[in-house]
This record gives C-alpha cells, structure tokens and sequence, in this order.
C-alpha cells in the first residue's frame, strides 16, 4: 500500500479563487475573474459548457465588470498591481486585444454602467474631485462625455437610473455607518428616506419603475430592512424587515416582477424572493454561507457567486429548485472531511457585551497545542463563514484559530457597528482580550503563550495589542496594518479623507486620544517576536506604516522580521506572492510551537 505525505503548503494555497462573474443578457456566455492561471485575469465560458477559457493576460485584477446589453463586449476593470487606480477596457467576448475606454493616470475609477441601448457608459471617478468624486457619461461611439453628477460634501457614487433613463440614483458616502440615497431628475434632488438628523444607511436600491424605487436602509431602525419610495407621491414605506438580520443586496427580475434581497446574520447569509404582485415572501435555500454576488438573468434564471468555511469560491445556476456549480473549485488534492467548520460560540465581553466568534479547532490528529488569535479586518466588517485557504492550512498543520466580532462588526446592527468609530484602540481592543480570557479561562489556551496574527484593522489591532498586553502572546504576525493612527489618517485615498473624523479621529481634537490609540506609542512594550508584511502598492495602509514599526522596533533590537511585496496592494493578487506570504508565516510560527514540522 502506497502512503502519501499530508498536504503541503502548495496544495491548500493552490485553491483558485474567483473575484467577480457576470452573465451575458442572452445566457449563452459567462465572465468571471479568476487567478487560475496564478494570477488574475478574466475568464470565459459558453454556456451551457462549463470549460473555461482565457479571456485576457493582463495578470491584473478586476473591479468592475458588465456585459454589453446585447451581448456583444464586455465592460471590465483593472488596477495596476493593487494600486486601486482602476481603469475600464472593452474586451472582446472571446478574448483578444482590449480597447481602452476610460484611463486617466492617477485617477480611481469606480462602479460602470451601460445605457439600456449600450451607447453610453456612465462611471464615478476622482477626476477633477478626488475627494468627493463626479460622475461622468461617456458616449461610447463619439467619445465625448459630460457630466452629470458632482460630488458635495461626501463621497458621491452614481449607483444607477430610472428605465427611462431620466432620473439618477446616487448615494453619500458620510461614513461607513452613514450613507444617504437620492434620486435626481433634471435639477430636482430627492432624499430617499425621511429627513433626520440621526445617522442612518441605505445600502442599495432598485428602480423598479420609473417612479417607484426598492431600497435597503436602517432609517429608524438598528438592522437593515426593505423599503420603497414612490417618486410620484414622494412617499417612503417600510415594506418588510426580519429580527436581527441586515438586508444587504437586492436584485430585481422584470421579467417575473419578482425581488431577491441577501440578508446578514451574524456570520452567515440568507437569500430571500418577494413576489411584487402578490407580496409572497420566501427564503430561497442556497449551496453555501457566504453569498458575494447575485445576478438575475433577463429570463429569470438566478445565478450566484459564493462560498462557506470548507467550499471555496464557485459559481452556482439556479434550475428550478436546484443549483448546479458551473464551476468546479476545491481544495486540490485534499479531501473534504480534512477541512476543518468553526464553531460558532459566544462570550461576554468587559461591559457585559456578548461577543459571537468563530473557533475553528484543529483535528485531534493534526492538533500541535496552538492558538491563533484572529482580530479581523475592516474594523467595520467581520469574521464569517468565509472560505480561507490559509485558515485550512494552519488548521491542517495544527494551529487552532480563534477569530472574534469584536465591536464594530458587521451583522449585529447598526449600534454595535458604531461603536468602533473614534474607538480604535478602547472597546475593540478589551473585546479581544476578553477573547483571550474566555481561550484561557476554558483551557484551550495559557497565557503567555498564544499566536497573534491579523490583516489591515486586524494587523492593527494585533500591533496595538502587542503594546499593550504582550503578556498574552509568544509571537505576532501584523499584515499591512496601520501603525500611526496620525500618519494613517494623512496618507488614506482622497476620497476616504472626508469620512476620517467619524471613523479614526481628528489629528487636532482628538489628539491625546490617537496617541493612546497608535501602536507606535508602545515600543517599549512590544518585547515579543514579530513578522511584518506589506504590500509596496497598497492605497490604504500605505508602506510606510509598516517601514516605521519595523525601524522603530530594529533601533532597539527587537526580533522583527520584514516581508515587502513590491508588486502588491491590500491583499495578495498572485499566486506566487500568497504562497510565498503563508510560507513564511508558517516558519515563523513554527519557531515558538512545542513540536516543530517541517513545511
């Protein structure tokens, strides 16, 4: 009998992942963005064959992608090695030599929309305005373009139109827990949900007519619910919210008058259908936890991108009661039963608060001992029934990991969203080590001796938290994480300059504050062996975050290693940079396990 080794480093790292799809309105062709040739391009498929083909080799990634609304080109997005500076192309439904459409240099380009005819594509761009942003449209066969949407005040996105095209939809980016949704026809513009002066959000809307729009909001309310507004009787209306749950996309078939809406709850998603003729509400099961796009097809036919914590990204048809995979991801070479589901537990936190985890607990015969605690990004976000390749490979080599919502998470309403803005570094903060307390107190954990990694927020947090508790800790891994909240608020997007005050701080006001809150402010606490890694290009947690802990910390010769990836931003979008990241932070994490393995 032959055996084989355990899976390695490659095998886990080696699970694709899709970015975006689209779906021709004729069905007979599908578009996603993939890096299964290591990197990312856009793929194709001829339905209903499911064998895909390349459809670029730009080895970028892609934001932004839409079909010509007769299936003749495609609209797609890409940034230069996660710089964030998108620019969008046409590209031939078949692949070929791609046509620029809209590139300016330096300049980020966001969410494209095509006329009903195709003609024109309107687009928001930080041209001209990068911190509020206008919106332009462009005409595709003479080139020229006005505008039609100037940015005040706040971020402005242009999110769609009427189907006459005569009335915009767009939205305010105050704060990521304060965005306001409006229509405007011709000079008039119509705030969508009843003036207040509390902060609220709505998330997204859909004409349904040319007077009456279906939007998502938390107007009045601590979730997310479904609401319409009649632009002819100026008219708002609750129509339908479920206990503790945030509606969060919503989609509509013409065709069968029907809504389909995503729905949040804690760390899993739901999808619902309401029928607009009869009001018949109903759950719509669906073959994964985690749901990242819904399209609806002209025919009806639904069609949905996702993934849960053991099935990694794929693409689903929906025929009837059933969903079929049009694509075919797994964890190469490694059996299911090998993957490891999290347990979904709670714990009280300093106030009293409950705090939902997940704990995925490595299997009893690859069990080293070891914690590692996961504070995620965002900070307003959260840790959920996402498929991580890098979760599975730590698992498999016996690394338990403990991953909280913390304050400021997503899925557990508005008020609990809130409560990270001007907090950084307070309530966020004693929610994990209340976290720590409960591993150690239930003796999955001692003190002293748990491994501390974290992304973005999460890096910060695991900077801030080294600083403050290194007591907890044997080792730390920060992945681009800010750590000089007065450096980080300067240096973040134009457009994200508006919102810094609500959500970080104001460098004058609230100066002592920032202090207390930046990790840079406790080096003489930060004793215990650190990797750091960072991505040369990243727009958001600029370079010389990191460049400034890790000198900092080699002045006074602490243990620091650094990993700087010349060719990344926010995130790894090659294959070869992922690897090669996961490799990394696994030797050094086996430096300080009680039985060291080989990788």
């Amino acid at each position: 009998m032959i055996t084989f080794p355990k899976p390695d480093v490659e095998q886990f790292l080696r699970t694709f992942s899709i970015a975006d799809f689209a779906v021709s309105p004729d069905e007979k062709h599908l578009v996603f963005s993939t890096n299964l040739s290591g990197k990312y391009n856009l793929w194709g498929m001829d339905l209903p064959n499911s064998f895909p083909y390349p459809l670029t080799s730009i080895d970028q990634s892609c934001q932004g992608l839409i079909y010509d609304k007769k299936s003749r080109f495609i609209i797609a997005g890409f940034d230069q090695d996660g710089n964030e500076n998108t620019q969008f192309y046409g590209v031939p439904l078949n692949g070929g030599t791609m046509k620029e459409i809209v590139n300016h240099e330096n300049t980020r380009n966001f969410m494209p929309k095509l006329s009903n005819d195709s003609k024109k594509l309107y687009y928001t761009t930080s041209r001209g305005n990068p911190s509020f942003l206008n919106s332009y449209c462009l005409d595709l066969e003479s080139g020229q373009e006005r505008l039609v949407l100037e940015g005040k005040d706040a971020a402005t996105y242009l999110f769609g139109f009427s189907p006459d095209e005569e009335t915009l939809l767009y939205y305010k980016h105050f704060a990521n827990t304060y965005t306001l949704l409006y229509a405007k026809k011709g000079n008039e513009d119509i705030l969508l949900t009843p003036p207040t002066e509390k902060q609220h959000t709505v998330n997204d809307g859909v004409f349904v007519s040319d007077s009456m729009i279906y939007l998502l909001t938390d107007y009045d309310s601590d979730f997310t619910y479904l609401a319409s507004y009649n632009l002819e009787t100026n008219k708002f209306c609750k129509v339908k919210e479920l206990e503790n749950e945030s509606f969060t996309a919503i989609t509509y078939s013409k065709e069968n008058q029907l809504l389909y809406i995503t729905s949040q709850k804690g760390v899993e998603d739901q999808l619902y259908e309401i029928n607009l003729q009869n009001e018949n509400w109903r759950n719509i099961p669906v073959p994964c936890s985690v749901i990242n796009k819904l399209e609806v097809a002209a025919s009806g036919t639904l069609y949905l991108f996702g993934m849960s914590a053991t099935k990694p990204h794929n693409i689903y048809k929906n025929t009837g009661d059933e969903w079929v995979s049009l694509t075919k991801y797994t964890v190469p070479g490694v059996d299911s039963n090998e993957l490891v589901e999290p347990d979904i537990i709670t714990y009280p936190s300093f106030d009293g608060r409950e705090i939902e985890s997940l704990f995925f607990r490595a299997k009893k015969e690859n069990d080293n001992g070891e914690v590692i605690f996961w504070p995620h990004g965002g900070p307003q976000a959260a840790e959920r029934k996402f498929f991580r390749a890098s979760f599975q490979f730590f698992l498999n080599n016996g690394y338990s990991i403990f991953a909280p919502n913390f304050r400021g998470s997503t899925g557990y309403g508005l008020e609990f969203m809130k409560m990270v803005e001007g907090d950084w570094g307070n309530g966020p903060r004693l929610d994990n080590v209340a976290g720590l307390d409960w591993l150690i107190d239930q003796g999955h954990a001692q003190k002293g001796n748990i491994l501390l990694m974290g992304g973005s927020f999460g890096g910060y947090m695991a900077l801030l938290l080294h600083g403050r508790h290194a007591d907890y800790f044997k080792a730390v891994v920060d992945i681009f994480g800010p750590s000089n909240l007065f450096s980080f608020i300067n240096s973040v997007p134009e457009d994200w300059k508006p919102v810094m005050d609500q959500w970080v701080g104001n460098p004058e006001k609230d100066k002592e504050k920032l202090i207390e809150y930046s990790p840079i402010n406790y080096l003489e606490s930060m004793i215990k062996p650190m990797l750091v890694i960072q991505g040369a290009n990243d727009p958001r947690v600029v370079k010389e975050e990191s460049d400034q802990i890790v000198q900092a910390l080699k002045d006074k010769g602490r243990d620091v290693d650094y990993m700087l990836l010349e060719n990344e931003g926010h995130g790894f979008s090659k294959k070869e940079n992922e690897i090669a990241v996961y490799q990394k932070i696994l030797s050094f994490l086996n430096r300080f396990t009680a039985v060291t393995e080989k990788i």
